[in-house]
């Protein structure tokens, strides 16, 4: 007898947003040309404003499907964490595009296990705070306030 429940446990991967879609298939049809969704940096202030929530989504699809240990788990603190929004943009772009052939799928989920590597280095030792809920500020902050600021123009 087969278990037709076996995965049905097993949630789909979170949609993007209606205006995200939008702009992907504009870019892959190329009525336009802007940054790559996963550009969040460079992305118009109305598009960017709908990605936290899909992005929130994301994080909690990855920690309830593959973090099976504490140091796997995205803090739910990320957005606070630069390194790990722009990470995690494109992890979710990339998810997206992998599920289109079984190779590729591969590869996304070797990405996904350099990601965690990449944020558990970055984190460190605030890693399981933040994982706990005490998120606080950057502790490296103090060095990059040390570098001087630069001119706004410098003569030719």
């Amino acid at each position: 007898m087969t278990d037709t429940n076996a995965f049905a446990r097993l949630l789909p991967f979170p949609e993007p947003p209606p205006l995200i879609t939008d702009y992907i298939a504009a870019r892959s049809a190329e009525e336009m040309d802007g940054p790559g969704p996963w550009d969040i940096a460079a992305l118009p202030a109305e598009l960017l404003a709908s990605l936290p929530g899909w992005l929130d989504d994301v994080c909690r699809w990855l920690n309830q499907t593959y973090a099976w240990q504490p140091q796997h788990v995205i803090p739910p603190c990320w957005k606070e964490h630069d390194h790990l929004a722009y990470e995690i943009a494109v992890l979710a772009f990339a998810r997206l595009d992998a599920y289109d052939d079984a190779g590729s799928v591969i590869v996304w989920h070797e990405q996904y296990d350099r990601f965690v590597t990449r944020m558990n280095n970055a984190l460190g030792k605030t890693g399981d705070d933040c994982r706990v809920g005490r998120h606080e500020a950057r502790p490296a902050r103090f060095a990059l306030a040390a570098w001087p600021t630069r001119p706004e123009s410098r003569a030719t």
